[in-house]
């Protein structure tokens, strides 16, 4: 059931992801190919950076073709259908967040695997969920979202936190990953919702510059 469970989540994440991607570069009206590849960058960028930091080599997405499938299809359905879904603009952010909780548990989980330490763990899971979208964000000539003041890597290090809290507590595996994916889906969405932002420290008149 694990192994499973991860498989439907992998597969989730890549789609959400994929979309999200696919949707911005409409949005700066890239072509057909430049769609492609930004969502094929968006949905495998983190968990290349991760697999070349933990040596799993070739990196996953080359050993299983269903992640370039899964990603190809997303792409082409956002093509097609994106213009119908062009007003819905909470449909980008949330697919977003939901990529952001269920990769985040695919990179903590591959660090327990490796018998890594929790606070490595939780980087890998930072790393798989948010490098994607900063190299969207540099391809579109866009800030990362990482780097600004919003609540982004932050969710994804209160879920990973609250899903080992959960192991320590013996809670079963598939709802705990369940629960860390949530948390971090609700803490994205609610950040926006309320503008949660971390503290800014620098004074305006450097900014003004």
């Amino acid at each position: 059931m694990p192994t499973q469970f991860l498989l439907i989540i992998d597969i989730l994440g890549t789609f959400a992801f994929a979309v999200s991607g696919a949707f911005l570069a409409m949005e700066k009206k890239l072509d057909p190919f430049g769609v492609l590849v930004l969502s094929f960058v968006t949905a495998i960028g983190g968990g290349t950076l991760r697999d070349i930091l933990i040596g799993n080599l070739p990196v996953s997405w080359l050993q299983n073709e269903t992640a370039s499938i899964v990603i190809f299809s997303s792409a082409i359905a956002t093509m097609f259908f994106g213009r119908y879904l062009k007003k819905l603009t909470i449909t980008l952010f949330l697919f977003d967040a939901l990529g952001l909780g269920l990769f985040t548990i695919i990179g903590i989980e591959l660090g327990v695997d490796k018998g890594f330490s929790t606070g490595i763990c939780i980087a890998l899971g930072t790393i798989t969920a948010c490098f994607g979208g900063v190299v969207r964000d540099v391809l579109l000539n866009n800030i990362p979202l990482l780097f600004r003041k919003e609540i982004y890597a932050l969710a994804c290090i209160a879920g990973g936190l609250f899903y080992f809290l959960l192991r320590e507590m013996r809670f079963d595996a598939v709802p705990s990953k369940i629960l860390c994916i949530l948390i971090i889906f609700t803490i994205r969405v609610m950040a926006v919702r309320f503008k949660w932002s971390l503290p800014q420290f620098y004074n305006k008149s450097i900014t003004e510059r």
